[in-house]
This record gives C-alpha cells, sequence and structure tokens, in this order.
C-alpha cells in the first residue's frame, strides 16, 4: 500500500524522554529520569471505596455515554476550588492536561503561527504544539521565569505565551509575585493570551506559591489543571478554565478528539473529592516528596563537591535542574551515567531554540532516600570520569599543537 502522510504527521516525532525512560527498564538502573509521581502516593483504599460506591449509587451513567463538557458535580467542584471566581460552565474536564494543551494547539495555532514559550519549558506542550506547525519562539528567562523586557520586546503577533508557574517543568523554579506581576501587567497590555499550567501548583513545601496569573485576568488566560499529581496519573483527568469567548471552540475540539472523557473516572474522582479529601491527603505527599528533595540537595553538595556542578533549590514540584561543569555535554555523559546504574533526562530537548547541553532534569519523587545518595554518588563519578577524559583530551591538542 502506498500510505500517503499528512504533512502535519511528518511534524511529530518521538517523545525524547519516552526514548530514554526506556534505558530505566534495564534491570538495576535507579531513574532519575522521569517525570512521575510516586506510587506511594497514590490513595488506592480511597479510590476502592470510591468505585464501589459509584457503581452502586450510579453505575448506568458512570459506564454511560457522557456529556463532552464533563461530569457537572465535578466541573463545579474544580471551579469552588481555584482561587478566583470562577463559573463552573468555563471548566472543561480532559483526558489529562496533554488534552488541554492538544485543544489549544488545535484551537489558536495555524501554521507559522508565533508561540511564545519559556527558556526552557515543558517538552510535552512543544509536541502537543508541533503537528499545528507553530513558530515557537523562546522567551529569555532567569530563576524568577521568564525576563518581562524580553516578553515585550516578542509579543506583537504571538497567539498566546505558555507559562508553567508553579515548581516549572523542567527547571523547578517558581515564577515571584513581582515578575508574576509585571508578566500578568505586559500581556494584558500587549493583547498577548496567556496559556497558564499548572499541574505542580498544590505540592509547595513550606510555602504556597503566590496566585496563579489567571485570577489576575481571567478573560486574559486559559488555566490548565491535572489531578494525575494529586491523585493518580492512571486517571488521565485534567481541566482547563478558558474565557466564555474561547470555550465553545475548545469544547468542540473535545468533541471531536474523544466526545467526553472517561465518566466512571470522573464520578471517581468527585467522590473522593467530595468530603474534603483532597485538604488531607496533599499534604501527606508535600511531606514525602519533601524530604527526598532534602536527600537529593544533601547528596549533591556531598558528592559533587569541588566539582563545578551549579543546581537549583526547588520550593516544590518534583524536579531539580543542574548544569555541568564547563566543557561538558549531558547527551555524553548519559551513557556513562546508565553505565553506573542511573539515569537522568539531558536538558537540550526542553529548549525551544538552541538549548544549553551542559543542563540536565533530575527527578526526585520515584526513588527512595537510599536510592537517591547511590544514584547521585554514582552521577558524580560519571562526572569526574568525563572531566577526566576532557583534561587528558585538551592536553593531547595542546601537545600536538606545540609539535607543529
Amino acid at each position: 500500500m502506498n500510505w500517503k502522510l499528512a504533512a502535519r504527521a511528518e511534524k511529530m516525532n518521538p517523545s525524547v524522554l519516552r526514548e530514554i525512560l526506556k534505558v530505566t527498564e534495564k534491570p538495576g538502573i535507579i531513574s532519575l529520569a522521569g517525570g512521575l509521581p510516586s506510587p506511594k502516593a497514590f490513595p488506592i483504599s480511597a479510590f476502592a471505596a470510591a468505585c464501589a460506591e459509584v457503581l452502586a449509587s450510579d453505575g448506568p451513567a458512570a459506564l454511560q455515554y457522557a456529556a463532552s463538557e464533563g461530569f457537572k458535580p465535578l466541573r463545579e467542584a474544580v471551579a469552588a476550588m481555584l482561587p478566583w471566581e470562577v463559573d463552573p460552565e468555563q471548566v472543561l474536564i480532559t483526558t489529562g492536561s496533554q488534552q488541554c494543551l492538544d485543544l489549544i494547539a488545535k484551537v489558536l495555532i495555524d501554521p507559522g503561527s508565533k508561540v511564545l514559550v519559556e527558556t526552557p519549558t515543558y517538552l510535552g506542550a512543544l509536541q502537543a504544539f508541533s503537528p499545528m506547525e507553530p513558530q515557537p519562539v523562546s522567551v529569555a528567562s532567569d530563576h524568577e521565569g521568564v525576563v518581562v523586557d524580553d516578553l515585550i520586546a516578542k509579543a506583537p503577533d504571538a497567539r498566546f505565551i505558555y507559562l508553567l508557574p508553579n515548581f516549572q517543568n523542567p527547571t523547578g523554579r517558581t515564577m515571584t509575585e513581582a515578575r508574576r506581576a509585571a508578566v500578568s501587567a505586559a500581556a494584558a497590555k500587549a493583547g498577548l493570551p496567556i496559556v497558564e499550567d499548572n499541574p505542580y501548583g498544590d505540592l509547595w513545601f513550606d510555602e504556597a506559591p503566590a496566585l496563579p496569573l489567571t485570577a489576575r485576568n481571567p478573560e486574559g488566560c486559559i488555566y490548565l489543571g491535572s489531578f494525575s499529581k494529586v491523585l493518580a496519573p492512571g486517571l488521565r483527568l485534567g481541566f482547563l478554565v478558558a474565557p466564555k469567548a474561547i470555550f465553545p471552540k475548545l469544547l468542540q475540539a473535545k468533541q471531536a478528539a474523544d466526545l467526553h472523557s472517561p465518566g466512571f473516572n470522573q464520578r471517581m474522582v468527585f467522590e473522593v473529592m467530595k468530603d474534603g479529601f483532597l485538604e488531607r491527603h496533599v499534604p501527606t505527599i508535600r511531606t514525602l516528596y519533601k524530604r527526598q528533595r532534602d536527600a537529593m540537595l544533601a547528596a549533591l553538595a556531598r558528592e559533587m563537591k569541588g566539582l563545578k556542578v551549579e543546581y537549583n533549590k526547588p520550593e516544590g514540584g518534583m524536579f531539580l535542574w543542574l548544569r555541568l561543569p564547563e566543557g561538558m555535554d549531558a547527551v555524553a555523559l548519559l551513557p556513562k551515567a546508565v553505565e553506573r546504574g542511573v539515569a537522568f533526562v539531558p536538558g537540550v530537548p526542553f529548549y525551544a531554540g538552541e538549548g544549553d547541553p551542559r543542563t540536565l532534569r533530575l527527578s526526585f519523587v520515584t526513588a527512595s532516600v537510599e536510592e537517591i545518595d547511590t544514584a547521585i554518588a554514582a552521577l558524580a563519578e560519571a562526572v569526574r570520569e568525563q572531566l577526566a577524559q576532557n583534561a587528558a583530551a585538551d592536553t593531547e591538542r595542546r601537545l600536538a599543537a606545540s609539535t607543529t
């Protein structure tokens, strides 16, 4: 057969992260690569009870086709838990927050459309946008988030800017209150819509993050949320909150994509949530992840001493961003690390433009404290080996140059 691919299919690429995760399936590998929530945080008993209750009280409806907008009580619960006034009619339940990105791409992006992103940004967003053939443009970013002057310079003709203000994937950074105020004001003045992705916002360790950007200008933002990080990713449930002017088109895109997200799963989540379970459950996740973050920071301070490795201290979420010494490349380092039993994600795929080859992402939530200690020690060994090889190569080059 002569299968002729659509032009958009040519734009689709395999997930670099998924390819790397295949490495972690090898026996003996400690993975600091995947962005997977810890299974220790899954409330299995709560879902067992919710499953029985949903089937007993509302089984036929739970197993039937349903409204594309989502289960109404769940939409109302989402609206009620957000820190600004939200009409439940503006809430769309999706099949994971990744589907939100796909719907937004279909509705807002034409071939060649300029789309602004942070430097670096979430790889899954770049993948979701790519089939619509945008022109992704990186906005300069520092430890507080996007740099406002560069945002203003690049805003003209952009369809939207995609931001993760809280415990960003991949860097773990959090946008400060002052930067949020400045970004929100600059975007509103430029007429630039904001797509605010917030899958990690509830996973703060010591202090809750500042008010969402959407709360400052609801008519200028689409807000994305997820149940994957606070309940379980296998449910594949997320949501978006959109201005009424754009909501119908997002709903139509949802209808065309999958009719509706699983009604049974939606009812189970609502059943679990309705008595305040999240308020009791999420603090246990924070405690677990903070202990693992602290373990990683302690291991890095101990094992990387003297190696000129730079890294941040995330205030929540699941990730830590590390920068290797000058002259090193994270992609080249990965096989050496895997040989020693540890995997990570090189940073370059997270950049829309030219990436920093010295960067890499570490996840601290799925490995135990003991595994983190072992993995960081192994990573440090790989760094030392690579530095020694680089030094030897430099010496060899200098000797060769001197003899010529």
